[in-house]
């Protein structure tokens, strides 16, 4: 049986982002290289994908199409959530990817690149599966950790896909400790 896997930000071949610092002045990304980085996303990927999984993408790849090669050493069926990095042409994306979505609306929650407005996330999708803030999260008004978000970006966790069954349970623990509050409710019919 086919697994769902999701995984945002790789940033493969991007030696720039072995240099970016946290705000407290350690490093975001553990690798002294673009290439040790590379290979040690490729190697956590193909350990839990198998050819037949399908995989997300939330979003900047890569930097430039020639790097979109490395695609070809991952394993599984995979769809990209476009980010904004990934603004080459169409076609050139479709070489890689069976599937490419702006945002992509699941049951119980909507995956996109950037966090989406808070007004968008109601009791029907209940949660915003995004990439694109790095190592940070989003948080309320009062600096409180938003529930209604849920970020996957490969420094949440751990350079490694995750699977559907295992974002579930973390979300749940998630809004276990941060109550998500929608604005308003879902109206039947409304959309």
């Amino acid at each position: 049986m086919a697994c769902i896997f999701f995984i945002s930000d790789p940033h493969f071949s991007h030696q720039n982002i072995c240099k970016f610092l946290r705000d407290d002045g350690t490093k975001l990304r553990p690798f002294e290289s673009a290439e040790e980085m590379d290979e040690a996303m490729i190697k956590n990927w193909n350990e839990v994908v198998r050819p037949q999984d399908k995989i997300y993408v939330n979003g900047d790849v890569c930097m430039k199409d020639k790097e979109l090669e490395i695609l070809k050493r991952l394993n599984g069926h995979k769809r990209l959530v476009r980010g904004n990095h990934d603004i080459s042409d169409t076609k050139v994306y479709m070489k890689y990817f069976e599937e490419i979505y702006g945002v992509r609306v699941f049951d119980d929650f909507i995956l996109s690149h950037f966090p989406i407005h808070p007004d968008s996330i109601t009791k029907r999708y209940k949660t915003n599966v995004h990439g694109h803030i790095h190592y940070n999260i989003v948080k309320d008004i009062n600096g409180v950790p938003d529930g209604r978000y849920f970020n996957i970006c490969v420094e949440h966790i751990n350079y490694t896909p995750i699977s559907l069954e295992d974002m579930r349970k973390q979300i749940a623990d998630w809004q276990d400790k941060y109550p998500p509050v929608y604005k308003h409710d879902y109206i039947k019919g409304a959309d």
